[in-house]
């Protein structure tokens, strides 16, 4: 009869997996989320020497913004997030998740775009309330199931054909 060490752990029940897998992604995305707010709201609306060197450029702001971002939600995800999940080719896997990335990021953009070029809003209440509650919180979702599916792929599965 064997020891108590020579017994397999029972199998994480796949819900469980799951949430732990969603708070990881969650907790690496806050932290982007708020190099992604500071630093855009650096760039448009000033810092505390009230310099706001894109003022009149909030699009190009929030996409520079989130580019640092997003360099940041790479190393977490890959490192600690969906660091059990297998990326077949490491230059794929990076061009997929910002090239997926960049497109989901089209979900706030719109956000932002439609705040402030349709409706006028301006100030940064407006700013932060269209583009990084209502839009990033949009975004986030389907980030969460285009890497899952198209980057940070289950051991031994196969990206989808055609993918990113």
């Amino acid at each position: 009869m064997g020891s108590l060490g020579s017994v397999p752990a029972p199998p994480v029940p796949r819900a469980g997996h799951l949430l732990s897998e969603i708070a990881r992604f969650l907790t690496v995305g806050g932290l982007a989320t708020a190099v992604s707010v500071v630093g855009f709201n650096a760039l448009v609306h000033g810092t505390l020497l009230d310099a706001a060197p894109m003022r009149h450029q909030p699009i190009p702001a929030y996409v520079l913004a989130n580019v640092v971002a997003g360099a940041v939600a790479y190393a977490g995800m890959r490192l600690w997030a969906f660091r059990h999940r297998e990326v077949e080719d490491p230059v794929q896997g990076v061009l997929r998740f910002f090239g997926l990335g960049a497109a989901t990021m089209a979900i706030p953009v719109l956000c932002l775009t439609v705040s402030r070029y349709l409706l006028g809003l301006s100030d940064v209440w407006a700013d932060n309330l269209s583009a990084n509650v209502i839009g990033l919180g949009l975004s986030t979702a389907a980030r969460f199931w285009v890497f899952r599916r198209y980057v940070f792929l289950e051991p031994g599965a196969a990206p989808e054909p055609g993918a990113a």
